[in-house]
C-alpha cells in the first residue's frame, strides 16, 4: 500500500474541493514530502489517476484573473471515500514488516476521521500483529543470547525485535492517551484544523516549481 493515495484523498476530503496545488501545499505543510513519496510529480499523478479510477471528480474552474490557465479542482466521490477509509483502517493496523513507515504516519495524521472507539480497536489489532511478528522472529532468534549467535546476520533479527518492542511501546502509549480523552475524533465536535487558510504562507514549502502547479 502506498501512502500517497491516502494522503491525497485525505487532503481533498478535508477541503471538500481542492485544486492540485492546494493538495501539494497541504502535504508540504504536514512535512509529508520528508517522510513519504509525496513529491509534486507523485501528487499530481495520483490526482489524475484517481480521477480516472472514479475516486475523485474533476471540476474545471474559470481562468485566473491573472490570465493563467483554468485550474482543475478535485472532489472526493463516494467510491473515493470508501477507498480512503479502507486505506486509513489498514494503515493503523500495519506493522513494519509488511508496510513502510509512511503508511502508519499518514494513518495517524488522519485517525481522527474515525470514531475514538474504532481507532482504539484498530490499534489493539496492530498490537496483536506486532506480537505475532515478534513471536515469528524469536522462534529462530533468542534476544537474550545477543545477535552474535547468528554472526552479523543476527543484527537483522536484533533490529526486527527492537522495532517490534518500540512499536509495541508506542502503540500502547497512544492507546492510553486516546482512551484518556486526547484529541477530537469523528462525532465528538469540531475537529483539529490541520490545513492552511487560503492564501496563507506555508513556512514549510519547498519552493520547487512543477508544471502541475498551474493545472
Amino acid at each position: 500500500m502506498s501512502a500517497i493515495r491516502m494522503l491525497v484523498l485525505g487532503a481533498v476530503r478535508m477541503h471538500g474541493r481542492a485544486h492540485g496545488y492546494q493538495v501539494r501545499n497541504d502535504l508540504e505543510y504536514w512535512g509529508a514530502h520528508e517522510w513519504s513519496n509525496a513529491k509534486p510529480g507523485s501528487i499530481y499523478h495520483a490526482l489524475r489517476q484517481m480521477a480516472k479510477q472514479g475516486l475523485l471528480l474533476e471540476h474545471e474552474t474559470a481562468p485566473s484573473t491573472a490570465g493563467g490557465p483554468p485550474r482543475t479542482e478535485y472532489e472526493i466521490t463516494e467510491k473515493g471515500t470508501e477507498e480512503y477509509f479502507a486505506l486509513l483502517r489498514a494503515g493503523l493496523t500495519a506493522v513494519a514488516h509488511d508496510q513502510k513507515p509512511d503508511v502508519l504516519s499518514a494513518a495517524v495524521g488522519f485517525m481522527v476521521d474515525l470514531p475514538r472507539e474504532e481507532v482504539v480497536s484498530l490499534l489493539k489489532e496492530r498490537l496483536r500483529a506486532i506480537d505475532d511478528w515478534r513471536h515469528s522472529v524469536t522462534e529462530y532468534y533468542i534476544p537474550e543470547d545477543g545477535p552474535g549467535q547468528l554472526g552479523h546476520i543476527g543484527e537483522i533479527m536484533n533490529l526486527w525485535v527492537h522495532s517490534a518492542d518500540a512499536g509495541e511501546e508506542w502503540t500502547k502509549s497512544l492507546i492510553e492517551r486516546i482512551e484518556d480523552g486526547a484529541y477530537t475524533f469523528s462525532g465528538e465536535g469540531e475537529p483539529f484544523v490541520g490545513v492552511l487558510a487560503e492564501e496563507a504562507e506555508n513556512p514549510y514549502a519547498t519552493g520547487e516549481r512543477h508544471p502541475g502547479d498551474q493545472r
